[in-house]
């Protein structure tokens, strides 16, 4: 009894003889060189990592200022599209007005972490109102420059930032 074999499973095992059949077959699962590669390509490519981060981005994404949890916070602020790997917690404790102590953690990229980082060391001490007029571009210039290519996650910190203070706002126009 013949076994039939289906269309494709027939192609794929001619393209896989063909393949073997090559003198060169075996060539095509080497690396090539970095040399190489500049030959086929015909420019010179750079040696080492290609960094898209500034010193400051790369010390704020590698080591961030104000990360971890609180307990006590009187602000609270959850963000981003967990689909997509972007997230964001943010907690502020207010004393006497000012941001005493603010603590965030982040599931995003090295760009969030950084421009997160940069968000709370720029509100820690400031009044609520002095908080709330902190932009991105204050957090791009502090940062000295745009982190990344683009997307809106890189700039979480802030709207995370003024989300925490609006629950703060609220909680207490409940108490009054």
């Amino acid at each position: 009894m013949m076994q039939r074999i289906s269309g494709y499973r027939r192609g794929e095992a001619m393209r896989q003889k063909e393949i073997k059949r090559r003198p060169d077959w075996k060539d095509l699962y080497k690396r090539k060189t970095h040399d190489e590669v500049e030959l086929e390509v015909g420019m010179e490519l750079p040696h080492g990592p290609v960094l898209f981060y500034n010193e400051l981005v790369a010390d704020h994404s590698t080591n961030p200022r104000n990360v971890g949890r609180m307990t006590d916070a009187d602000g609270f602020a959850h963000i981003g599209d967990p689909s997509c790997g972007d997230e964001m917690q943010l907690w502020i404790r207010i004393d006497g007005g000012r941001i005493a102590d603010i603590k965030f953690q982040s599931s995003g990229c090295a760009g969030a972490v950084a421009t997160s980082s940069m968000a709370t060391v720029l509100a820690r001490g400031k009044t609520i109102e002095e908080a709330k007029r902190i932009t991105d571009a204050d957090v791009i210039r502090a940062l000295e420059g745009r982190p990344g290519r683009d997307g809106t996650c890189i700039l979480s910190g802030i709207s995370a930032l003024l989300a925490a203070i609006g629950d703060y706002e609220q909680k207490n126009a409940a108490k009054r």
